[in-house]
């Protein structure tokens, strides 16, 4: 399934299905939030913190690509992301577009 930003994909005529979205919450645990919190005293990426957040756009991205699936889609357009925090050390992150079907 073609997955773009953009609200067009060149050479075809788009068939609008509606909008689709995916989304998971995600921490880390409190040892490595432990290690999170020194490591914001003397400096420096937060790893772990990368690697949740990257695993959690990747599950949003899929699941926002099963409801796409679903409506028998061939593409998603106008992708775009959005993270929030729900508490401490654990974030949202949604994955939304439209699904498009190829005329």
């Amino acid at each position: 399934m073609m997955i773009v930003t953009t609200e067009t994909i060149g050479g075809r005529a788009l068939e609008m299905l509606g909008m689709v979205k995916g989304s998971t919450i995600r921490t880390v645990n409190m040892f490595r939030d432990f290690g999170a919190a020194f490591k914001t005293l003397v400096g420096g990426e937060l790893k772990k913190y990368n690697e949740m957040m990257d695993d959690a756009r990747r599950i949003a991205t899929e699941r926002m690509e099963e409801e796409a699936r679903a409506l028998g889609a061939d593409a998603i357009v106008g992708v775009r992301y959005a993270t929030s925090a729900i508490m401490q050390s654990a974030a949202e992150v949604m994955a939304y577009g439209t699904a498009v079907k190829f005329k």
